[in-house]
């Protein structure tokens, strides 16, 4: 069996398109830390039994799976889904990564742990923080008067000093604090003296029930500019010489557990003079206290983090409130006292993931009604309305979290992504119900108990450009490469490094660094001035030292897309280099629409899967010249996708478009390249062989029936009966 005759297109895109929908219920592994852009851990296990296993892919699937002495490499491992998998199916995998975030955490999830003595450390950590800063977190109900309820979310606006009467300005770009879509009514603030009002009408809410001041949807601040209430002079922001915009506490979503039973809906508050006091005596108990763990290390400039630099913020630790700052010094502060260094550096992980959601950058979903982590839409926005979550998370009288963002959350992913680990499973639909079969005999990591042989898996932080790997060593090399002019992971990976560096186990020289940026990375980043040749080399010197690894005929695989066409061409570069054949490009959804960075753009959410070998056979019929030949294949693409239950977009016909265009211009050109001309003239050549087939707006136009019926704003051969590929006459050798 081979990918290009055994992947079943349709049956892995219904898997990736479910998985993508809930990740973590599908892959529970990638709870243990943050990690960005994760493909579809289905995909990666589909393209490998297609490769290892002489049988359907619908059969083997789901079952067990023992693939030992098969050796899969992964240069560019980000948060390690191809490794996970391989390693998952019994394969020797090593995994590489320039990032050293990338690498430690690939490295925890891959580790085995103790669940009985996590589950001791875990429960010491929070009781400490309960008796430490525990009353920080509740609040006296407004229904029953409690003193015990637990606040879910404090809720903040942003401030600012009038520049010309000097006094301070709520900057709130509207007055809905939350939808009824979770909740029975509207919730409004009032503009005027701040209380809360329910309302059934969100166009026209009336009147506030307490001062009788007319409510409103819209607020004062928006595009930079705010009008000041009291003199009405036009106030600019933000105001980078100035610092951080101040912050102050409008809202409080909070639990009560004697009303609940009794209670429909949320509980919403305005903060009473108890709540404000005990920020004030978390603000004293901060500036009092002398920090061991809180970093103090400045935002180095760069794509993203130039945003936090317009906003005034210098230093990592601006972005947190005295509360916030406090506890995560706390927390860092217990965890250190751990002898054992697995206990030592799972804790330290899970602190690591926790600060995504206890920082000043997170946001209220007024919708949803839960706290947006700082990387909701993989970048640093800087709203006016932030949402600071329980610190130590609630439970339910039944034992269930209630909210997000705090250690009890945390812990219990992690936990489920542990499980996970020791008994993996996967999800069949029996008509709409979903059953969930665990695979026995597969699991992830080096060894899963005494009886279980160790399994390799190597996984190091170093720069797969300069990797020497024995010629001919791998079986199979799997990736999901940097995307030029992607998400600045480094940047982002920082807000997270600068903490877990100061709290990771002695012996960690991945750690040494100041930060996680480094000159070798392969994405587009105006700031370091890395272009498109620069990605390009890159790209080409590692795939030419993976191909050297690889045995002959082996397969080199790797999901790629991208908006626009001029980014595919250093991928085509790369493999002309590396003298590696594209044999097969299928589609897969990798991403979903209602992603908070995609939702309402024209992005695609489909990744082509380029499937390379140095030598083999390609059906002769996916070789053709012509747009409207290449058109016809990226119809029969979509038909695929289609019959997987997913929504075409226009962005994903371009991107599936772009896919072939790469994979036949590698083939067009692959007899007489020269991998000695620069780098400039080799993408250019590159680039005149895709005009040559037509180019993407000549295939546009073939498929303008298509692309008028298609959403704007967010594919793979048909497969066919086993006999259309028997027989050297539909076939094509290289």
């Amino acid at each position: 069996m081979s990918i290009e005759r055994g992947f079943d297109v349709s049956f892995v895109a219904r898997m990736a398109l479910r998985e993508k929908q809930i990740q973590q219920n599908y892959r529970p592994i990638i709870a243990v830390h943050k990690w960005f852009a994760r493909r579809p851990g289905t995909l990666f296990r589909g393209i490998i039994l297609s490769e290892f296993v002489d049988d359907s892919l619908q059969k083997t699937f789901y079952q067990s799976n023992d693939l030992k002495g098969v050796v899969v490499a992964d240069p560019f491992m980000g948060g390690g889904t191809p490794v996970l998998e391989a390693n998952r199916l019994g394969c020797d995998v090593l995994g590489f990564d320039i990032n050293p975030m990338a690498y430690w955490i690939v490295r925890e999830e891959i580790e085995d742990i103790d669940l009985e003595e996590y589950t001791k450390a875990t429960s010491a950590l929070v009781h400490h923080l309960r008796t430490e800063v525990g009353a920080l977190y509740r609040t006296r109900c407004s229904k029953c008067r409690s003193p015990d309820a637990q606040v879910k979310y404090f809720i903040w606006v942003k401030t600012l000093r009038c520049s010309k009467c000097g006094e301070s300005i709520d900057l709130f770009p509207g007055y809905l604090l939350a939808q009824d879509k979770r909740h029975p009514l509207n919730v409004f603030i009032c503009p005027n003296c701040g209380d809360l009002n329910e309302r059934s009408d969100r166009k026209q809410p009336g009147k506030c029930s307490s001062c009788s001041r007319k409510l409103s949807v819209r607020g004062p601040a928006r595009n930079g500019r705010c009008v000041c209430p009291f003199c009405s002079h036009v106030n600019s922001y933000p105001r980078r010489s100035s610092g951080p915009l101040r912050h102050r506490m409008f809202a409080i979503e909070y639990y009560c557990p004697i009303c609940k039973p009794d209670h429909t809906g949320r509980f919403f508050k305005k903060p009473d003079p108890e709540d404000l006091q005990k920020f004030a005596e978390a603000d004293r108990k901060w500036r009092t206290s002398d920090a061991e763990f809180v970093p103090d290390d400045e935002i180095l400039p760069g794509d993203e983090s130039d945003r936090l630099h317009r906003w005034g913020y210098i230093k990592y630790l601006e972005m947190f409130n005295s509360r916030q700052l406090l506890g995560l010094e706390l927390s860092c502060r217990h965890i250190s006292t751990l002898g054992d260094a697995r206990l030592h550096n799972a804790l330290a992980t899970n602190l690591s993931d926790l600060l995504r959601y206890q920082n000043m950058l997170c946001r209220y979903d007024k919708m949803a009604l839960k706290s947006l982590d700082i990387f909701s839409v993989h970048g640093f926005p800087v709203g006016l309305i932030q949402c600071e979550s329980n610190l130590l998370g609630i439970l339910n009288g039944a034992g269930n979290t209630v909210g997000s963002g705090g250690w009890l959350n945390i812990i219990e992913k992690y936990r489920k992504a542990k499980r996970y680990c020791r008994h993996p499973f996967e999800h069949v639909f029996v008509g709409k119900k979903k059953q969930r079969i665990y695979i026995d005999g597969e699991w992830i990591g080096r060894t899963r108990d005494s009886r279980s042989p160790v399994k390799r898996a190597e996984i190091s932080c170093e720069s797969s450009i300069s990797l020497d790997l024995p010629e001919g060593s791998l079986d199979a090399v799997l990736t999901d490469p940097p995307y030029f002019g992607n998400v600045q992971y480094a940047e982002l990976m920082d807000f997270c490094y600068v903490w877990l560096r100061r709290l990771v186990h002695d012996g960690n020289p991945e750690f040494s660094r100041p930060s996680t940026r480094n000159p070798e990375e392969l994405t587009g980043n105006l700031s370091m001035d890395r272009g498109l040749e620069h990605f390009a080399a890159g790209l080409s010197n590692v795939y030419c030292r993976m191909a050297r690894s690889l045995k002959r005929g082996h397969p080199f695989v790797f999901t790629y897309h991208h908006n626009k066409l001029e980014a595919y061409l250093p991928i085509a570069v790369a493999l002309l280099d590396a003298e590696l054949i594209c044999t097969a490009s299928f589609p897969c959804p990798a991403e979903m629409g209602g992603s908070i960075h995609i939702h309402g753009t024209d992005s695609s959410i489909v990744d082509t899967v380029f499937v390379c070998r140095s030598t083999g056979r390609i059906p002769r019929r996916w070789i053709v010249d012509s747009s409207e030949e290449i058109s016809a294949l990226v119809r029969a693409d979509s038909e695929s996708l289609e019959d997987a239950g997913m929504k075409v977009s226009a962005g994903d016909l371009r991107c599936i478009a772009y896919g072939h265009l790469i994979r036949l211009a590698i083939w067009r050109l692959r007899l007489h390249w020269d991998r000695a001309l620069e780098i400039q003239d080799r993408i250019s050549r590159v680039s005149r062989e895709i005009t040559a087939l037509g180019g993407i707006e000549s295939v546009s136009l073939h498929l303008r029936d298509m692309l008028t019926t298609s959403r704007v704003g967010q594919l793979s051969f048909v497969l066919e009966e086993k006999d259309k590929y028997e027989g050297i006459h539909n076939e094509i050798a290289f």
